[in-house]
């Protein structure tokens, strides 16, 4: 029994005891503050902080509202472009706003207030560098005025350039305010970057490869090519290592653009025209008037037709070429002036159906179809033997 009163009693002094530890903490805290600053000043802060936060969304809407009147005065274009680029910035400008403020009410020590500082002045860099990344794809448009002298592709790669740069240079202020030089970690990826090119030879082979091309202007997004014994297909995306092509079933394929460089490719999309390249038989029958009488009406359509190229700027003829096996042959070569796949063929399809006609009704012929003859001869003295049957017999 004695034992159980020692064990209670022995309880109660050590919640006694935590009891006294937690309210001296509390006399400390309510005395010296913490870390040097009174209770008083952090709640000061904290009402600071908030006060910015509730009226973050007010603060946001009167200093857009500002942006716009100012751009509708000068009359900017892409005034729009720049305030959605500016929305997310400056929605977090009450906070920075606030936690500057609120840092300015508190009394820390002076290792603890310079880390305080150094915060906020980071959170400054970094809306700032925010701001300026979204107003480099705003600036799009003035990039793409140089599609005139250089590639979209290659426009498309400087945008994504500059963008690169300015993460770069935000990174490295802030690490700056830290005190972290950055001379040291470049000079660690320079070495960092030779060791992964000894061992990644493929992939900057690829980059360069795909600069080439680019420079080069060998195919823009959205042409069609041709790479000899590899595919066939619309150009939808030129990255750094590869390009995808989408292939007429719709099955991407993506060529490693060392592929590219190095193989033989024709785009179809830089043709000037499109050409149609026929052999067109007639029957052995067919008279010289007649062979004549068609070339004359087909070439008539074809030069006067404003579908079709015309001499000197492109060849245009149709002569007999050959006596074939079953047929004499005409081969016709022209050009339509249109590149259009599905508009080519419906100018073929005409060109199909007119000289049809030419050959079947004005000039009385036909078309020719592989066909052979057997002629039977007969040699004089020599009789064929009857066959007679066994049951004749």
């Amino acid at each position: 029994m004695n034992n159980a009163t020692d064990s209670v009693q022995v309880d109660h002094s050590t919640v006694f005891d935590w009891f006294e530890h937690v309210k001296e903490f509390g006399l400390d805290i309510w005395q010296n503050g913490i870390s040097g600053a009174s209770l008083i000043s952090i709640g000061q802060a904290i009402g600071i902080l908030l006060l910015f936060l509730i009226l973050r969304r007010f603060l946001t809407k009167f200093t857009m509202n500002r942006l716009q009147n100012i751009l509708e005065k000068h009359d900017t274009r892409g005034g729009g472009s720049v305030l959605k680029a500016l929305a997310e910035p400056i929605r977090f400008i009450p906070v920075v706003l606030g936690l500057f403020f609120a840092d300015q009410c508190v009394d820390f020590p002076m290792p603890v207030e310079k880390f305080t500082n150094t915060i906020v002045k980071a959170l400054i860099l970094f809306v700032l560098f925010w701001a300026l990344f979204n107003l480099v794809s705003v600036a799009t448009k003035i990039f793409r005025k140089l599609e005139k002298v250089l590639t979209p592709s290659l426009v498309d790669w400087l945008i994504k350039l500059v963008k690169f740069v300015v993460v770069l240079m935000g990174a490295a202020s802030i690490l700056e305010l830290f005190g972290i030089d950055i001379g040291p970690i470049l000079t660690g990826l320079g070495l960092f970057s030779v060791a992964v090119a000894l061992g990644a030879k493929d992939l900057f082979q690829n980059i360069i490869a795909g600069i080439s091309i680019i420079a080069e202007s060998r195919f823009d997004v959205g042409d069609w090519v041709t790479v000899d014994g590899k595919v066939d297909g619309t150009v939808e995306f030129i990255g750094f290592r590869s390009t995808r092509i989408r292939r007429f079933d719709k099955a991407p394929v993506y060529v490693p653009n060392s592929t590219l460089s190095d193989n033989c490719l024709i785009n179809f999309s830089k043709m000037s025209h499109r050409r149609i390249l026929w052999t067109i038989g007639v029957e052995y029958r067919t008279t010289t008037e007649q062979l004549k009488l068609i070339q004359e009406r087909v070439m008539e359509y074809i030069l006067g037709n404003e579908d079709y190229a015309q001499p000197p700027e492109v060849s245009t003829f149709m002569r007999v070429v050959q006596f074939g096996d079953s047929s004499i042959d005409f081969q016709l070569y022209a050009f339509t002036k249109t590149t259009n796949w599905m508009e080519w063929l419906k100018i073929r399809e005409n060109l199909a159906y007119r000289i049809k006609e030419i050959v079947e009704v004005e000039a009385g012929a036909g078309f020719a179809f592989p066909s052979q003859s057997i002629y039977i001869e007969e040699v004089p003295g020599v009789v064929a033997e009857n066959f007679v049957r066994p049951e004749d017999k």
